[in-house]
């Protein structure tokens, strides 16, 4: 594959994704950021376990 069929293939891939938005009709945003929150606090919290002054 060379490059310019790339450079091409993906132009006409942003040109697709544009005209629909790019969102999946499933995907809700406030569950993912949730989900997301959430796994960031637990990380945060399992840092501050290993990092205890002793």
């Amino acid at each position: 594959m060379s490059l310019h069929s790339t450079a091409a293939q993906l132009v006409t891939l942003a040109a697709e994704g544009g005209e629909h938005g790019g969102n999946h009709d499933s995907l809700n945003p406030y569950l993912i950021g949730g989900l997301t929150l959430l796994l960031l606090l637990t990380l945060l919290w399992i840092t501050t376990r290993f990092n205890r002054d002793r």
